[in-house]
């Protein structure tokens, strides 16, 4: 059971408090996860009273005339505040000392940033400042935790000053540095799947493996995020982020125990692991795109560079993985939805059956995160004789085991967010990156950017509904492989 809670909602009127916070709160309301006493203070600067704000909630979520609905946003207060502004802020914490009050003790405090990455450094002052970041009374800063959203800054030198800042404020143990990815279902179990199933380890190495994909694919362009996104790109919102650990996911050395600590540092070692290009080095090994209608995105700047696609070929230099490659693509406005992970395994059939012929590609492992979540294993099988050959001849075919998360468990589990935000209240850190986590990460991302800096070269354009520009079918067929 969790304790007494408030969490503090940063940019409370934004997409990611409307969209995926506040609903992920309700569904863990309504399967009672929360708690018997919590509080949720959104903090915005639009002047809404508390019956305001929940009004303009239940409007956006189309709730209407559910009982449960109804009691949850009784928990919904809103505190008004710019967040370059002290007003705000004191006014908060007599809103918070009240809750204290009510309860008769100091409770839990959660201060998420669900803002803009610029806000971060100014809200991080004032709540430094007033001494919102010590909790209510002495030793209770050990109760009081911080969630902030990627990108953890544009590049090695701003995400190292966000970190320095961070850690003036709060401690490492009260930092959750939210990716939510993951919390999502499939990432959680590739740990199982690789160490508790024996005829996967064996494998999973150079000797086996020939090569890895990773695609995170979306069919929707920027949409309403245009402000956002510009400037940042595909290599900062998801590079950086949620294909370095789906890569890590795959060439992370087993962890000595299944402890928080453990499980991060197995993280870290793969992404440091990551053999970093040269300057020089990154327009051979990374290729970037910008669909087509971008430039007339709401809030887009007529000549923006800023990618809506990228890919790249990295290496992991470990003895598990040394000089295998590692695809991996990201991109709006692509063919299909699909974010999953492909280990594409030597074709070695044509040893015994070369004058049978054998399929180009053999067995593939796919761990799709996204949609429909779960497991596919392709093999190859002989293909039943039928009536239309004129003689039983051996032919060759592939075929697919699947798993699905649906029809295997009634479902995926837990939305990625309920499951994050659980995490946060119960103090459990092992899906949230740490500082070291960042700082490999980002040394590989900053220098990509110097390189792309360095090219100066119009931005390559693609279609919507393709699969991005052509040079990314060359990064991996200049190799003699293709996308799967």
């Amino acid at each position: 059971m969790i304790s007494p809670f408030v969490i503090v909602i940063f940019g409370a009127t934004g997409d990611l408090a409307q969209h995926k916070l506040l609903p992920a709160l309700y569904s863990l309301y309504k399967k009672k996860s929360l708690g018997e006493k919590f509080y949720i203070v959104g903090f915005a600067r639009r002047e809404f009273s508390d019956d305001d704000y929940r009004q303009m909630i239940s409007d956006e979520l189309q709730k209407k005339n559910e009982p449960e609905w109804e009691a949850f946003i009784k928990n919904l207060y809103y505190q008004q505040g710019m967040f370059d502004e002290e007003k705000g802020y004191t006014e908060l914490i007599a809103k918070l000392n009240g809750f204290d009050g009510e309860i008769g003790a100091c409770i839990t405090r959660l201060f998420y940033l669900a803002t803009p990455p610029d806000n971060y450094e100014t809200i991080l002052s004032y709540l430094e400042n007033t001494k919102l970041s010590e909790g209510c009374g002495q030793g209770s800063e050990k109760w009081t935790r911080l969630a902030i959203e990627k990108p953890f800054g544009k590049n090695l030198e701003n995400a190292r000053s966000l970190d320095e800042r961070l850690a003036k404020v709060f401690e490492e143990r009260q930092i959750y540095r939210v990716d939510h990815y993951l919390g999502k279902e499939t990432m959680q179990n590739m740990i199982a799947f690789r160490f508790a199933n024996s005829i996967f380890e064996p494998v999973w190495n150079k000797e086996h493996i020939d090569h890895v994909q990773v695609t995170f694919a979306e069919k929707e362009g920027v949409r309403t995020r245009g402000k956002f996104f510009d400037g940042i790109g595909m290599l900062r919102d998801v590079a950086q982020n949620h294909l370095l650990q789906m890569l890590a996911a795959v060439a992370m050395e087993q962890p000595k125990s299944f402890s928080k600590e453990d499980v991060r540092s197995a993280r870290v070692n793969a992404i440091k692991a990551i053999r970093c290009p040269s300057i020089s080095e990154v327009k051979n090994v990374v290729v970037r795109g910008q669909y087509r209608e971008y430039r007339d995105e709401q809030n887009v700047t007529p000549n923006s560079q800023t990618e809506t696609f990228v890919a790249a070929k990295l290496y992991v230099d470990t003895p598990r993985f040394s000089d295998v490659p590692f695809y991996v693509r990201a991109g709006k406005k692509m063919k299909e939805e699909k974010m999953e992970i492909k280990i594409v395994f030597k074709q070695t059939c044509h040893i015994l059956f070369k004058e049978y012929g054998c399929p180009e590609v053999g067995n593939v492992l796919t761990i799709r995160i996204q949609p429909d979540e779960g497991i596919t294993l392709r093999m190859i099988a002989k293909r039943p004789f039928d009536n239309s050959q004129d003689e039983p001849a051996l032919r060759l075919d592939t075929v697919d085991m699947r798993f699905s998360y649906d029809q295997a468990f009634g479902g995926h589990g837990a939305d990625a967010y309920e499951k994050i935000l659980l995490d946060i209240l119960h103090g459990d850190q092992m899906l949230f990156n740490r500082s070291d986590e960042l700082e490999s990460s980002w040394q590989l991302i900053s220098t990509i950017l110097d390189g792309w800096d360095k090219e100066k070269e119009e931005i390559p354009l693609y279609e919507a509904g393709t699969w991005g520009p052509d040079c990314a079918n060359r990064l991996i067929e200049s190799d003699g492989r293709k996308w799967l």
